[in-house]
Order: structure tokens, then C-alpha cells, then sequence
């Protein structure tokens, strides 16, 4: 077996995956010497219990465009079934490892499918059904000129929740595959893990338009792959159930490499609470915060107690407004924990 120099470029281009028909005849440049190419299947997420796919082949086209069904190449791919839902949090199915071409133009790329796809929601099983244009398999032009000697990994990032139609009952829900393919060297990755671990999290980040995303998987780790070079805004959306807060962060990619923003700790909602007095008695106030761009406020109760809810982690102005407008008190700077109650105890007005 020959030795290949890594080239360690994870995506090079992005590319939808659609379906094609038809083939053309073009060459590309081959100097009779073998490149490499590592072949995986990644998943982005989607409403199901299980999403399993039957794969059957994955074939290329070298130094040829055309669109005729001639020049096919089978590169011995781990055939079997795959549950795409188990494919996120950086773990992915290698479907071709390292196989030997000659250098040249990888024109297209061919995943062929079979025909035991189904999905699992709600405990139910439902097959998908494939139109009889995409049975002889999903089509990608690659175009990318392989160099002797490197090994290049190909990432096909299988879109889920936009490749299953559902049409509005359980015997006709389709399988129309979006798979977006992608090589080292045009973007990076980004990878972390969120804390706690067992809560099921969306990671995601808007790119020209296009949304990338990904859910976490055990211990909480995540990869994103695909995304081109810049900095974004990283949205880490948590099960709404959990109670924890959706979070920005803002991360900077650098094409063929791995950027990895630690461990997220996961945000509740805290609370304010506290009594307002004046020389012992109760006093009638209405208490207040800004967030963001919302006031959130409370009147004190019969013993001068207020209780302010729902506010994020952060640190905060406590305003109080008496009724009494002869009573005057200070704004009191107050940090809001997560999941926690800060109480200011006894608050006495200004002399």
C-alpha cells in the first residue's frame, strides 16, 4: 500500500446534492500516479425518533462530466443501514477509506441507495418511499482535481429534515435526498460540547442564507462541519422542555482547520426578590428591570415583597417606583445567577 501525504483540508467546497440524469464527455489531467479518497456520511438534524437509510454503493466518475451512464466506478464502499440521527455530535459512517485513483479530475460522486429506508416517530415506523427518477442514485459533480500522492476526505452532510416529504399521511411520506458534499480547504470546522451533557442541543449558524446545524451527542459534543471562513454567530438552541435558554456566541472560522470553543455551560432563566420598607412598615412599589429591550416589573405585596421572574443571567439595575412619591430609593446594581433566586433582603429608603 502506498504512503499518502494528509492533507488534513476537511471541505473544499460546498455543493447541494441533487439529482441528474445524463453524463458529457470531458477529460482532466492524470499523471499515472494514485491519489486517495476517504468518503463519510454525516447527518443534520431532524424531527424523528430514527431516520435509517440503506446503503447500497458509492461509485465516482474520473476525468468525465458527461452526463451519460457510461464510466461509472464502483470504490468498495461499506455497504449497510445507517441511522443518519446517530451521525451528529462528530460522529460520522466512513463509507470508502482510503482507495486507491489515479491522479486526476474526480468529476462526480454517486451514493446509491436501497430500498429498506424508513423513518421512527412516535414509536411508529414508517417506509420512505423513493421516486423511480432517483432509484438509479443521487448524483453530485464534484469537479475537483486530485493530486498523486494526497489523500482527500469528502464529507456528504445529509440533510435531514429537508430530504423526507412528508405528504400528509403515513403511507406516503418520500424520500427526495438533500445532501450537501463538501471538501477540505474552502471552510472548517467548528467543534465544542455543551454542559450538562444530556441535554439534547441544536447548534447552528446562518451562512449566506443557508442554515448549518447540528445536535449534540454523547457527552454533549458537537461538530459542525462545512462552514466557510469568517466569524459568525453560533446559536445554541437547547430542548425547549429542558428550560434552558437558547445562547449567542461568536466564533471565528479558519478554512482547514478546527476551531473549538470549549464547553458551553447551558443558562436558566433566575429571579429577583426582595422587601421594600420604610421604618419598618411595608411600602407599595412597583420594581423593575430592563432586559434587552423589555421592562420587567412587579408590585410589592401586603409585606413590601416583590419578586421579579424570568430574568436571564446578568448583571441588572433594580429601579423602584413608590406610590408614596415622597419616598425616594436608590437603583441597586443586582447579578442574576442561573436558576437562581438573588434576594437584596430589606431595602429602606433614602434618608
Amino acid at each position: 500500500m502506498k504512503t499518502f501525504k494528509k492533507l488534513n483540508l476537511f471541505f473544499l467546497s460546498l455543493i447541494l446534492l441533487t439529482f441528474y440524469n445524463c453524463n458529457d464527455d470531458s477529460n482532466g489531467p492524470s499523471n499515472g500516479e494514485p491519489a486517495s479518497i476517504t468518503i463519510k456520511l454525516v447527518d443534520g438534524p431532524g424531527d424523528y425518533d430514527k431516520v435509517v437509510v440503506e446503503v447500497i454503493d458509492v461509485m465516482i466518475k474520473m476525468n468525465d462530466d458527461s452526463e451519460d451512464e457510461g464510466g461509472w466506478e464502483s470504490v468498495g464502499a461499506t455497504g449497510g443501514s445507517y441511522d443518519l440521527l446517530e451521525l451528529t455530535g462528530g460522529q460520522n459512517a466512513v463509507l470508502v477509506q482510503d482507495y486507491e485513483v489515479l491522479a486526476g479530475e474526480l468529476s462526480q460522486i454517486r451514493l446509491v441507495l436501497g430500498e429498506n429506508n424508513y423513518v421512527v416517530k412516535d414509536d411508529v415506523q414508517y417506509d420512505l418511499k423513493t421516486p423511480s427518477a432517483q432509484q438509479s442514485g443521487l448524483k453530485l459533480k464534484v469537479n475537483q482535481t486530485l493530486e498523486a500522492g494526497f489523500l482527500y476526505s469528502f464529507v456528504l452532510d445529509f440533510d435531514v429534515d429537508k430530504s423526507i416529504v412528508d405528504a400528509g399521511n403515513s403511507d406516503n411520506i418520500i424520500l427526495k435526498p438533500v445532501i450537501y458534499a463538501s471538501l477540505e480547504f474552502a471552510s472548517g470546522i467548528v467543534q465544542g460540547a455543551i454542559s450538562p451533557a444530556d441535554v439534547d442541543t441544536m447548534i447552528s449558524a446562518e451562512v449566506n442564507g443557508e442554515t448549518y446545524s447540528t445536535m449534540t451527542g454523547e457527552g454533549g459534543v458537537f461538530m459542525l462541519y462545512g462552514i466557510p471562513e469568517g466569524t459568525y454567530d453560533l446559536t445554541i438552541t437547547p430542548d425547549p422542555e429542558s428550560g434552558y435558554l437558547t445562547q449567542v456566541v461568536s466564533v471565528e472560522v479558519v478554512n482547514g482547520q478546527i476551531t473549538d470553543i470549549g464547553t458551553i455551560e447551558l443558562q436558566m432563566n433566575g429571579a429577583i426578590t426582595g422587601t421594600i420598607l420604610n421604618a419598618g412598615a411595608a411600602v407599595a412599589a412597583t420594581v423593575s428591570v430592563t432586559v434587552g429591550t423589555e421592562v420587567i416589573s412587579a408590585d410589592t405585596d401586603a409585606n413590601g415583597v416583590f419578586l421579579l421572574e424570568n430574568i436571564p443571567p446578568g448583571t441588572y439595575t433594580v429601579t423602584i417606583t413608590p406610590v408614596d412619591t415622597t419616598l425616594t430609593f436608590a437603583t441597586i446594581e443586582a447579578t442574576v445567577i442561573s436558576g437562581e433566586t438573588l434576594d437584596l433582603m430589606e431595602i429602606n429608603p433614602q434618608p
